[in-house]
């Protein structure tokens, strides 16, 4: 008789969107504000057709999609949505340029500009009549229709592990990052994502504490567990406390992310680092530029193509068959994973495949077509391998093994170098000393009433921006080095500046005014989150 886990798997997607919080209303346009309005078009939004698309066909498709209270809370402010929208008409308005261009000058182009016409009208539609320009509202709709399953993560995306060295910190970004959520969702999250999969003992029982249900970790944080788990990574564990933890599988992921060994680097998807932007000298792309600096406009001409071909025109309709094809190749080779596996399981083993959210589209501009494929095809009824939730897995109620995971993150390394290196171990200093100055703030001002209060939650919202592992990752990675470290010192000094108030119990009103109008996240933010907790 054959194993009760015989020609049956699941294939858990998880995509955790995360942006940092860009927000400058001082300023009319501003450069990496780009980053959300680029995310917008390319990923967010298609990523949301897909999953509308297999609703509207019946197909009963599962998903986890991780939202960060950073991205949400930028998804949800009017002033940086209405830039958004200027930002499509920015780019409506030099797709008519670039059509009169070529054909002038280059008629071969005008297919791939028709395309980009009709998208960035389609977005543009779709944003501002359909969704009333808040994303947020298709996401609730596709949970309440059961497709998908909402989770979230710290409240500044701020690197758990060596946060942690400080517990009130962890804690407020935990306890911030849950009750944002449930703000702008309407649900307290049940799963949590810890940002960039870092884990480090002790933080299950903060999860515990928070009433977080089961989280995510890279894959040697479960094979290197205590004791090791029976099913490798193919099956949920539980931790003494109570939360369970998935593993990354590591071989379709990297099916997926690598653009050398992966989909990506097919020679007929789109071609990210050539823009039209920085190419093409035209009067029409002025308006584009900051500071009459060339930046990237997603209007892309050119495939990856073969090597040595660099002037391969893109053509949308055979990438779209080409992704269409990777889907099936990705779900034939996790049956195949499956069938193996089930060989010498007794259980049905659960395949986990996470994703940054803005590889699909952004980075892989086809991505979102492969998605909606391979969600179709992985839940056909026949298939033994389907889509599968964190929650429809733990809801079979098979037994779980109890462990301690092992301290690790998905970085490179599989630790915490990326973030705590020589180019950013002067950071982590001054968040020590910050998180203890508003931990003794917490507890000195238990009960705040009138400006105090204002002051000590502005306060807070500064010392979560700064804690945010945005930073260090860009100054590792050496990208937008100087903004990261600005934004960095800025939030830091403006702490201090309102925890000096507090000190000298005179409030500043207009410097309190200034602050919070620009960094205004978290509108019900708590401060004595800071205040510390213990786990037990």
């Amino acid at each position: 008789m054959p194993p009760p886990s015989a020609n049956r798997g699941h294939l858990l997607l998880v995509l955790h969107a995360h942006l940092p919080f860009v927000r400058h209303p001082d300023y009319p346009r501003f450069l990496e504000e780009e980053w959300l309005f680029e995310a917008l078009s390319e990923s967010y939004l298609p990523l949301i057709e897909a999953l509308e698309h297999l609703a509207a066909e019946r197909i009963a498709y599962r998903i986890t999609l991780s939202i960060s209270p950073p991205l949400s809370a930028m998804l949800t402010d009017e002033l940086l949505m209405q830039r958004y929208v200027s930002y499509l008409h920015e780019r409506l308005d030099a797709l008519d340029g670039e059509r009169r261009r070529a054909q002038r000058h280059d008629p071969d182009l005008l297919p791939v500009i028709g395309y980009y016409e009709h998208r960035y009208v389609g977005l543009m539609n779709r944003f501002v009549h359909r969704d009333s320009m808040d994303i947020t509202r298709a996401l609730r709709r596709l949970v309440s229709a059961g497709h998908v399953e909402l989770i979230t993560t710290a409240a500044t995306h701020g690197y758990l592990p060596l946060l942690a060295l400080r517990q009130s910190s962890a804690w407020a970004q935990l306890a911030t990052g849950i009750a944002s959520h449930e703000r702008i969702f309407g649900h307290r999250p049940r799963g949590f994502w810890l940002p960039e999969c870092g884990f480090r003992p002790g933080l299950e029982h903060l999860l515990a504490d928070l009433g977080i249900e089961y989280f995510f970790l890279e894959t040697h944080g479960l094979l290197k567990a205590d004791p090791r788990p029976k099913y490798g990574i193919h099956r949920p564990v539980r931790c003494a406390p109570g939360p369970v933890a998935f593993a990354r599988d590591f071989e379709s992921s990297k099916q997926v992310w690598s653009a050398h060994e992966g989909f990506p680097g097919s020679p007929q998807y789109r071609e990210f680092y050539w823009d039209a932007g920085m190419e093409i000298d035209a009067p029409h792309f002025n308006q584009l530029r900051h500071a009459g600096m060339r930046t990237f406009t997603g209007l892309k001409y050119r495939a990856i193509g073969r090597p040595g071909d660099s002037a391969a025109l893109y053509q949308p309709e055979r990438a779209a068959e080409q992704a269409r094809v990777h889907a099936q190749q990705f779900v034939d080779a996790r049956q195949v994973q499956t069938a193996w596996l089930n060989t010498f399981f007794d259980v049905p083993p659960v395949i986990v495949a996470p994703y940054d959210a803005e590889l699909f589209g952004h980075w892989w501009f086809e991505g979102p077509i492969w998605l909606e494929e391979v969600l179709r095809r992985t839940s056909q009824t026949d298939l033994p391998l389907r889509s599968a939730t964190a929650r429809s897995v733990l809801d079979e109620s098979f037994p779980l093994q109890t462990v301690q995971p092992a301290e690790s993150s998905w970085g490179a390394g599989g630790m915490h170098e990326i973030w705590l290196n020589p180019k950013t171990d002067w950071i982590y200093p001054l968040l020590y000393v910050a998180g203890e100055r508003m931990e003794n703030l917490a507890r000195q001002f238990p009960r705040a009433q009138g400006w105090q209060i204002q002051v000590l939650n502005q306060a807070a919202r500064e010392l979560l921006l700064a804690q945010s592992s945005d930073w260090p990752f860009v100054m590792s990675t050496g990208t937008s080095v100087t903004y990261a470290t600005e934004r960095l010192r800025a939030h830091l000094a403006q702490f201090n500046e309102l925890a000096d108030m507090l000190d000298r119990d005179v409030c500043d009103e207009s410097v309190l005014a200034r602050i919070s109008a620009s960094d205004n996240i978290f509108p019900r933010i708590d401060y004595t989150d800071f205040a510390g907790r213990i786990a037990t």
